[in-house]
């Protein structure tokens, strides 16, 4: 049973999301997948802005590639430059914001990684610090003081796997359970980081957030 942020068909989890064969099924939640979307926002946010940074994990470079593509066609559709920017330690983290603010990006995207959400009060301070306007995938990102988030519903994600667990353990085979994508996203927006960086938030992106952290 796995949950998982990556298209499992792609990293040879299953054979196909209908029919996963072999002893294994369970969710994934797409996140990588959504560079496009993070894109569109923070043009939304920020419709002056001409150049953006994508921040990578670099250990998990190859399943960030859906997450790349979707942001560099996203940004070329909007006529705007996209740098991809790459760290796997904390310091390569610092290196990295501080390349972005010298090259001038007027945001940021943070790609998902688990050393991303370890240091994620750090990419948040650097990133208020330095007022670089940054979006995420995970909410803890916006919990911990960044601006806002954009991703899967994970308590929902969780349900999900507890029934699947469940129907699991009661005898059904895995071979047989589809692969479940998920369709809850939420945008989490912090305003009083949006007022730390200086920013209105268009009261279209208030409306169609989740929740608001004042």
């Amino acid at each position: 049973m796995f949950n998982v942020g990556i298209d499992p068909v792609k990293n040879g989890l299953v054979a196909a999301l209908n029919k996963p064969g072999g002893n294994i099924t369970g969710i994934t939640s797409v996140n990588t997948q959504l560079g496009s979307k993070h894109v569109g926002l923070m043009h939304e946010l920020l419709p002056n802005a001409t150049r953006l940074a994508l921040l990578v994990y670099r250990d998990d470079a190859g399943s960030s590639m859906d997450m790349i593509t979707g942001a560099q066609e996203a940004a070329a559709a909007l006529g705007l430059q996209i740098d991809i920017v790459y760290a796997s330690t904390s310091g390569e983290i610092e290196t990295a914001l501080a390349g972005i603010v010298q090259k001038q990006a007027g945001a940021l995207i943070i790609a998902p990684g688990n050393l991303f959400i370890q240091r994620r009060v750090q990419i948040a301070t650097l990133a208020v610090r330095d007022g670089v306007p940054a979006i995420y995938v995970n909410r803890v990102f916006p919990e911990a003081g960044g601006l806002m988030s954009y991703g899967s519903d994970f308590t929902d994600t969780f349900r999900q796997s507890g029934v699947y667990c469940g129907r699991i353990l009661t005898g059904e085979k895995p071979a047989d359970l589809p692969v479940l994508q998920q369709t809850k996203f939420h945008l989490v927006i912090n305003l009083s980081t949006a007022k730390a960086l200086r920013l209105q938030v268009p009261p279209t992106l208030l409306a169609l957030a989740d929740e608001v952290i004042e």
